[in-house]
């Protein structure tokens, strides 16, 4: 049987799937990986990434890699193929992977894990490499506020199960268990500021949120503008030592994209 619509002859059997899809309501247009959460559209990994530097990733470890893109990599896979984490505390060992991204293709790759250190003293430059070398990306600012909705905004840190914001340490993604979002994405406020894919004019100083949406007074950095020097890179989210200044509001384009500083790390999206 089939069923005329504007001109066009269109099998029932088709009609009847559209309209029961209607009818329940649009479902997620994003099946996502075992490291990453459904947020909207998008893939967001689960934590904060980890850097780490694969040796041979085009031989010995071509099936590793291919464990890392598709979201599959463990920590104990990454131990057997020799792989070292990079950004460890004050370290800023990415080199040969420079700075501004270069040499970083098949060197650096980042990895959504449970229970590790993420890796911070990275560049925005550098964390794209890293996430594009795991066949991911850097998330929107877009994306990222919409994934870290129903995170805490930190009043205090009661160093177990809130937001770590006042520990002055980075400590391990996901073992801060209040601090997870809606779409059950951990660490978005607070432990590491997070690198998102956008750029502004670089800021001059900070403002402040209305109330109503920021009680707390996260961070918002995005007043004035430099006329000359580096783009600002969007930070999400507050850091290790925000204290109320982190939270799902905090921003802050005062740094420029070869800025790399122990508070500063990243996750990524696909």
């Amino acid at each position: 049987m089939r069923q005329s619509i504007r001109g066009i002859t269109v099998p029932a059997a088709l009609l009847l799937l559209a309209n029961t899809a209607w009818a329940q309501g649009a479902k997620p247009l994003a099946k996502c990986p075992a490291d990453s959460v459904v947020s909207g559209t998008v893939c967001m990994d689960k934590y904060e990434a980890s850097v780490w530097r694969v040796p041979t990733p085009t031989t010995i470890n071509k099936s590793l890699v291919a464990k890392i893109q598709q979201g599959k990599a463990t920590a104990a896979d990454l131990t057997k193929g020799g792989a070292t984490q990079l950004g460890i505390g004050n370290s800023r060992d990415y080199a040969p992977c420079g700075a501004s991204g270069q040499n970083c293709a098949y060197d650096i790759y980042a990895v959504s894990l449970p229970g590790v250190i993420p890796s911070a003293n990275i560049t925005w430059f550098q964390a794209q490499a890293a996430c594009k070398n795991a066949r991911k990306r850097l998330p929107t600012n877009a994306e990222w506020q919409a994934a870290v909705a129903g995170t805490e905004d930190p009043g205090s840190d009661n160093g177990t199960t809130d937001c770590n914001t006042a520990s002055g340490l980075a400590v391990r993604t996901g073992s801060r268990a209040s601090c997870v979002s809606t779409d059950l994405a951990y660490d978005m406020v607070g432990n590491l500021f997070e690198w998102v894919a956008d750029w502004v004019p670089q800021s001059t100083a900070c403002g402040t949120w209305n109330a109503a949406v920021s009680p707390t007074g996260d961070t918002q950095c995005l007043v004035g503008a430099e006329t000359a020097g580096e783009p600002g890179a969007l930070t999400r989210g507050g850091h290790l030592n925000g204290r109320t200044f982190a939270g799902p509001l905090s921003v802050s384009g005062l740094a420029g994209p070869s800025f790399s500083d122990v508070s500063v790390g990243f996750r990524c999206a696909r």
